[in-house]
């Protein structure tokens, strides 16, 4: 199967940039900027992502390109384009008039194979505070915009391109073509990266991997998991013994009613619920990291105890997908959020780790699942945060605010199901914050919590906008919450994007 590497230099945008090549149908994969594969002749095409750093740093990464600069096609985007020209004589500089944002293609060559199809002026998403002072002579300028002369250029005598701009950000309108030029155009890959082709050889290379073996996943009612327990048992059937552990902090009679679809549809489940012993464990904590920790820590004992029912288990499935591993830990070494799925379980229990999705994003495990026919219920639901509601308790978690926050949220979802939104939103969900506020109710003062409700359309997570919700449903939910959630008296609305904001507020 062809295949393109993008060398990761840190850039927020890198697990984009994989996502877009994705979408043509194209594998690829995400590798740190100094470990290019040397030998594999599937690699078509290499990417180099862009970075936090300026090429002029002293800690600026700065790998040898020479295993594949000159043999196969190279794409430098932004840091990439700015590394490529200095590193071969050209000249970078902090820009006179930095560009952040959307900016329009001024000029660009069209007959150009990077930018066949591209329209005149083209939107671009800028996101650099240098800019290319000086080409070396082989270096041919092909696009510009009003403030930015080396928007992007070929090196003449080689099969290398680079762009200053972001062609993996929704907001470049031509991006797609630009990258389907590359990869399809100048790499010549085959568009043969689909749903049925990961399906079939994944489950072939699961049961060359895992024999006879006993394996055991923990389920957590997410998309995820559950298709990575659907694969499990399509290649290993009941050798896949799965775990759904209530940690107290899931939606309102979420437990029962997963746990009764996943033995509808024919899993080897077990339900555990272990409400008491995270409520225990989390008294008293505000700290959201140290919340997820404890939460984790909470898993992985009551998991540990449930496999240890179990006789002869060698493997630990988990579903974790590739955007999880790679937000786990940045190629910077900075710690973004602790998440669920990579803890010391494995280690604990002395099991080895397999793990169907990890080369998979959201919207390609939901595909997946679709082609192996998990109804929709469970495909299209909303990404829900590992902890659970245990990260939408703003200070310390209780069993009462936990009753609070189900009943605020099951009205929001419901409502968003029942005005036919839910599909239009990429995740919603309601926050009980750390503060009371004055009220009246009746004839008498009230002085009770506030909440506010979030929802967020995205393509992918990476970056998302607030939904703009109608006003008649906002007010139509606000008032059904104060009536009917006995604690709250003040419902708001975040308008934050992404960025700077977060989806979550922890």
């Amino acid at each position: 199967m062809d295949k393109i590497i993008i060398l990761d230099f840190g850039s927020q945008y890198t697990q984009l940039i994989a996502r877009r090549v994705r979408e043509l149908h194209t594998y690829c994969e995400i590798l740190p900027y100094n470990k290019f594969p040397e030998g594999d002749p599937t690699v078509k095409g290499v990417i180099l992502s862009g970075s936090p750093f300026s090429v002029n740093q002293a800690e600026a990464f700065k790998p040898d390109l020479s295993a594949f600069r000159k043999r196969i096609p190279l794409l430098g985007v932004c840091y990439g384009a700015q590394y490529l020209a200095h590193i071969s004589g050209g000249r970078v500089g902090s820009s006179d008039s930095r560009e952040y944002g959307r900016a329009r293609l001024a000029t660009f060559d069209g007959s150009d194979p990077l930018f066949q199809g591209v329209r005149g002026h083209s939107q671009v998403w800028m996101s650099h505070g240098d800019t290319i002072v000086e080409l070396p002579q082989n270096f041919r300028i092909i696009a510009s915009t009003a403030d930015v002369p080396v928007a992007a250029y070929r090196i003449e005598g080689e099969p290398t391109w680079a762009v200053q701009f972001h062609p993996e950000v929704f907001h470049s309108e031509d991006g797609p073509t630009i990258l389907r030029n590359f990869v399809h155009g100048i790499c010549g890959c085959q568009a043969d990266w689909t749903p049925a082709s990961f399906i079939e050889s994944t489950v072939k290379e699961l049961r060359q991997q895992l024999g006879t073996d006993q394996v055991v996943l923990g389920l957590s009612g997410g998309v995820d998991s559950t298709v990575a327990a659907m694969l499990l048992n399509k290649a290993i059937g009941q050798q896949l013994h799965c775990i759904f552990v209530d940690n107290g902090l899931l939606r309102l009679n979420e437990f029962s009613s997963v746990l009764k679809h996943y033995q509808l549809l024919g899993l080897n489940v077990t339900g555990v619920d272990a409400s008491q012993h995270f409520y225990e464990a989390l008294k008293g904590e505000s700290d959201p990291e140290k919340k997820r920790k404890i939460i984790g820590k909470g898993f992985i004992e009551v998991f540990e105890a449930e496999a240890k029912k179990l006789s002869d288990v060698k493997w630990l499935a988990q579903g974790t997908i590739y955007p999880d591993r790679i937000e786990s830990l940045s190629i910077t070494g900075m710690v973004i959020k602790s998440h669920h799925n990579v803890g010391g379980l494995p280690e604990r229990m002395h099991m080895q780790v397999v793990e169907p999705l990890k080369l998979l994003f959201k919207d390609e495990v939901r595909q997946v699942g679709r082609e192996m026919g998990i109804p929709e219920s469970f495909i299209t639901r909303h990404p829900f945060p590992g902890p659970g509601l245990g990260v939408r308790i703003l200070g310390d978690i209780t069993p009462e605010k936990v009753r609070i926050l189900q009943e605020a949220d099951d009205i929001f979802i419901n409502g968003l199901r029942k005005h036919k939104l839910y599909d239009q939103v990429w995740q919603a969900g309601v926050i009980l914050l750390p503060i009371r506020s004055v009220g009246v109710m009746g004839d008498e003062r009230t002085y009770e919590n506030a909440v506010a409700l979030r929802a967020v359309t995205s393509t992918d997570g990476m970056t998302a906008d607030w939904a703009d919700l109608p006003n008649d449903f906002l007010r139509a939910i606000s008032n059904e919450i104060i009536n009917k959630v006995r604690g709250i008296n003040r419902v708001v609305y975040d308008i934050s994007s992404k960025p700077p904001a977060t989806i979550e507020w922890e």
